[in-house]
């Protein structure tokens, strides 16, 4: 008796071209995102450094000339503006940053506690911020004027004298902080109150039972826990500050008499202004640079808050 043994079919081969995508689809599926970064970011930012090594003036008949790192050396061994505009960018950034934290949490506190009309008055909170900064600034623009600004008219009702709040340099930066100080507190109050609804209770009900007051509990118990929030709204908020361009050249364009010129307005003065192609580049580069040293300084700082 015969006996017919039947074998399995064995399964068709994959394609080449199927075997190459299933065996590197982990590393296909994000090239179109990558791709996407290089053509936007990285090719632009690789194009800036090479402008920054050439010597090209837009309204000049001549082309580009590589000139190596003369724009660097000379931003940094003869341009008093370019210090002139990073100190004034450092202090606007310090100052306004370090307002915004100390009323940020101050409102949050207030915020956390139990009130009639608490969600009404969160909601009013946001308004600033989600306003558009260049319809901001104009609005602060009129209340500064120094003929029909409200400012001036409340000085005036305490006896006080007018200021050129956006005319003289003592005040022109101050002016600028208080407008920026008004406009971002809220993303401050937002983070803090976020952090601060997060928080275990145990520690707090411990201090109670301890019988440590309102100011110890804060002291002692509130802010060590608060201290990651706290550096990431310090992160977010520095980061922001350094790259503030639009409010502030729709108020004062960097015066009067550079009182106000921040690296931003600086640049864009050097590139659209005196069309020193080169030498704004330069400029930009720097200032990437500098935001990129104080990014990892924060980014060090949140995780010692972390691990605190």
């Amino acid at each position: 008796m015969a006996i017919q043994i039947h074998s399995e079919a064995s399964p068709p081969r994959a394609s080449a071209p199927g075997e190459f995508l299933e065996r590197h689809f982990g590393r296909l599926l994000p090239l179109p995102a990558a791709l996407s970064i290089a053509a936007l970011i990285i090719f632009p930012l690789l194009f800036n450094i090479y402008m920054s090594l050439q010597a090209w003036f837009v309204s000049s008949t001549t082309p580009p000339a590589f000139v190596g790192l003369k724009n660097y050396l000379e931003i940094f061994g003869k341009d008093a503006r370019f210090w002139n505009a990073l100190w004034i960018t450092v202090k606007f950034t310090t100052v306004s940053v370090l307002f915004q934290l100390v009323l940020g949490l101050a409102i949050a506190v207030y915020l956390h506690r139990e009130f009639r009309g608490r969600g009404l008055v969160r909601t009013v909170m946001l308004l600033p911020m989600v306003s558009t900064p260049a319809a901001v600034a104009l609005i602060w623009v009129i209340m500064f004027n120094p003929s029909l600004g409200i400012l001036n008219y409340f000085l005036a009702c305490l006896g006080l004298k007018p200021l050129l709040w956006l005319g003289h340099p003592q005040t022109a930066l101050p002016s600028l902080i208080m407008m920026d100080t008004w406009k971002w507190t809220p993303f401050m109050v937002l983070i803090l109150h976020s952090g601060l609804q997060s928080l275990p209770i145990t520690p707090f009900e411990a201090a109670r039972i301890d019988g440590a007051s309102r100011w110890q509990t804060f002291r002692y118990v509130t802010l060590p826990l608060l201290r990651p929030s706290i550096a990431v709204s310090l992160m977010f908020r520095t980061m922001d500050s350094l790259k503030t361009f639009d409010t502030i050249y729709v108020m004062t364009e960097g015066g009067p008499n550079n009182a106000s010129e921040i690296l931003n307005i600086y640049t864009f003065q050097m590139g659209f202004k005196y069309f020193h192609i080169g030498y704004a580049s330069a400029l930009a580069v720097i200032l990437v640079l500098f935001v990129f040293a104080v990014n990892l300084f924060l980014i060090k700082l949140r995780e010692r808050s972390w691990s605190y």
